[in-house]
């Protein structure tokens, strides 16, 4: 790796859906170069939907910057092609149906022997070891599996979390996990298999809960809007109709929302909101108070309110709230028509660094480039 991009790293990719594409989409936004590795028939994800002027949402999110290659891997010379892409590749990532890709031929350790120096990414639904390793996992059923909609919801409905959090979480752990072992390789010279899963990605998001229950027996409530275990943490309606999000974290603000905000401050020292355990014991006498008081306001004067009192607070926005929201960072991508699309950039970036661009690539556009490229000699010089 040298410059200021990761551009002298070849990545290939074995992808589909949605947790590998990430992963390797951050890697080409990066600089490296990506060869996406489809089936014959394509990426499933190109058919999710067709809402995006034609094209699939999550395409167009996932994939500018790559090269495509369609390659039917029952046959022994499509094996043996990617053989040798993998044998010149820095990073190798997959996501196939878990224990298919060893199945081929293509084992840790047969990589690893072939191509010493190159970082092996495994993304599955739920490991690779354990008695449930070898189901089928899409986002959904793992955030049933992982718990993470059982805390999730009102009442005794459960929710869906609104994105695919497994997904997007062990797409972002893969690229983590990659650029750990490649700071390794700048020191040892090898390379080493990276694993992650949805199930491990979302689990160890639920760590909260998990110490809750195992070691206080306390499940957390499901409360939609509003923290379980810190109160006011939540979201009220506004005179207007409009719901805003209050966040009070420690008794010093406490103190300053009953007095500059609520314009209570009896409720201050109030033996039943003394501090956030009794708030939390007392939640409905509390939360009846402070929808008394913010039913007289309207979100944007509550807003000004808190701001100047220095409590945090958040509106709660809808999509025509976010399409316009101030925050934004808008990046593009071509797709495969040639028109640019804008959509929300990346979660991080290098301080002033413009968001990247790039083509959504059609099926197997790059196929016959890169069969040339990685021919073997004798067909080359043919």
């Amino acid at each position: 790796m040298s410059g200021e991009r990761l551009d002298d790293l070849l990545v290939v990719s074995l992808e589909q859906a949605v947790a590998a594409p990430l992963c390797t989409r951050l890697l080409a936004d990066a600089g490296a170069r990506v060869i996406k590795v489809e089936r014959p028939e394509g990426d499933f994800a190109r058919a999710y939907d067709r809402y995006v002027h034609g094209e699939s949402a999550n395409f167009v999110w996932l994939n500018r910057g790559k090269e495509s290659i369609a390659l039917d891997l029952r046959r022994e010379d499509e094996r043996a092609l990617l053989w040798r892409m993998i044998a010149r590749a820095d990073v190798l990532v997959e996501n196939l149906k878990p224990g298919s890709f060893a199945k081929m031929g293509f084992s840790d350790g047969a990589l690893l022997a072939r191509n010493p120096r190159l970082v092996v990414c495994h993304i599955t639904g739920y490991g690779r070891e354990g008695p449930r390793a070898h189901l089928k996992a899409y986002d959904l059923l793992v955030q049933a599996e992982s718990g993470i909609v059982y805390v999730t919801g009102i009442g005794d409905r459960p929710t869906r979390v609104g994105v695919s959090v497994c997904d997007i979480g062990a797409g972002l752990n893969a690229y983590a996990g990659i650029l750990h072992a490649l700071l390794l390789r700048e020191r040892t010279g090898r390379g080493r298999v990276v694993e992650t899963s949805l199930f491990h990605a979302v689990g160890e998001w639920m760590n909260i809960p998990y110490l809750l229950h195992r070691y206080a027996g306390i499940t957390p409530p499901r409360l939609g809007l509003h923290h379980p275990t810190i109160t006011p943490y939540g979201a009220y309606r506004c005179g207007d109709g409009k719901e805003l999000l209050v966040a009070v974290q420690n008794e010093r603000e406490w103190q300053r929302f009953c007095i500059d905000v609520l314009e209570r401050p009896e409720l201050a020292g109030d033996p039943r909101f003394r501090d956030n355990p009794a708030r939390v014991e007392n939640r409905a006498a509390l939360d009846a108070i402070l929808e008394e008081v913010f039913a007289r306001f309207s979100r944007e004067e509550l807003a000004a309110r808190l701001e100047e009192s220095g409590i945090a607070y958040g509106r709660l926005s809808d999509l025509d709230d976010l399409e316009r929201h101030p925050q934004n960072r808008i990046g593009r991508v071509i797709g495969e028509s040639g028109e640019t699309f804008e959509l929300l950039g990346r979660g991080y970036r290098f301080a002033g660094e413009a968001e990247p661009v790039g083509r959504i690539p059609r099926l197997d556009e790059h196929g016959a480039k890169i069969r040339a490229e990685f021919a073997e000699r004798g067909e080359a010089e043919r």
